[in-house]
């Protein structure tokens, strides 16, 4: 028996897979549909108005990052050891440390609470070289609800998009409405607002602005 070649006309291509077994079915399918996407653009024009416009939304990676409550903050004093420490964020937000006593931390930046601690530290040690870094973070948590594997408070040491969210809580069950995720978020002046997100459509690629970063007290919701 000859065999089919899959580049004549519909019909035989057709009557082609017909004739192979499922397996290599499955494969000349696969080569046809790769073969369709890499040609497609060679024929036709790139598309008016394409480009997909950056989101609104804040991305704190860009930024330097604001401590929180849980975080633990390191110390350096140069040259006095026992100056330096290491202390975690009490859930009002300060921290204590030697001479200086209790000082807010909370919602400012490691930058921040150095140029403080330097100021402070000033009225006992002459000239003080001081270091704050940021050991780790532990404020950084969201929740993710409704139609998802494994449902919610999601502590990660990273910043994570709202695909990368989901994923973290296994992925939408068949149930959910994908299209229509929602983003509730606190707003600057203290109310909530929903941002909705087309979470099918950052999958495709269509929509990747609706990615947006998930800021800490976030809740992901998979109606």
């Amino acid at each position: 028996m000859g065999r089919f070649a899959v580049h004549a006309g519909p019909a035989s291509t057709n009557v082609a897979l017909r004739r192979q077994s499922p397996a290599r079915r499955w494969v000349t399918r696969v080569a046809l549909g790769v073969g369709i996407l890499v040609s497609a653009p060679r024929c036709g024009r790139p598309i008016a108005g394409a480009a997909h416009a950056p989101s609104s939304e804040p991305d704190p990676r860009s930024q330097p990052h604001v401590i929180g409550p849980s975080d633990v903050l390191r110390i350096t004093v140069w040259r006095d050891p026992n100056l330096s420490t290491q202390v975690a964020v009490e859930p009002g937000g300060t921290i204590v440390l030697p001479l200086i006593g209790e000082l807010h931390a909370a919602g400012r930046t490691a930058a921040m609470v150095q140029d403080e601690v330097a100021q402070r530290l000033s009225a006992y040690v002459k000239e003080a070289v001081v270091t704050v870094a940021v050991a780790e973070v532990n404020s950084y948590h969201f929740t993710v609800a409704g139609n998802v594997e494994h449902a919610g408070m999601f502590t990660p040491r990273y910043f994570v998009t709202v695909s990368e969210a989901i994923a973290l809580a296994g992925g939408p069950t068949r149930y959910a409405s994908t299209a229509d995720v929602v983003v509730i978020r606190r707003s600057d002046g203290g109310g909530v607002r929903r941002v909705p997100i087309d979470y099918d459509k950052i999958l495709s690629g269509a929509r990747p602005a609706d990615d947006i970063v998930i800021l800490a007290g976030d809740s992901v919701l998979v109606p």
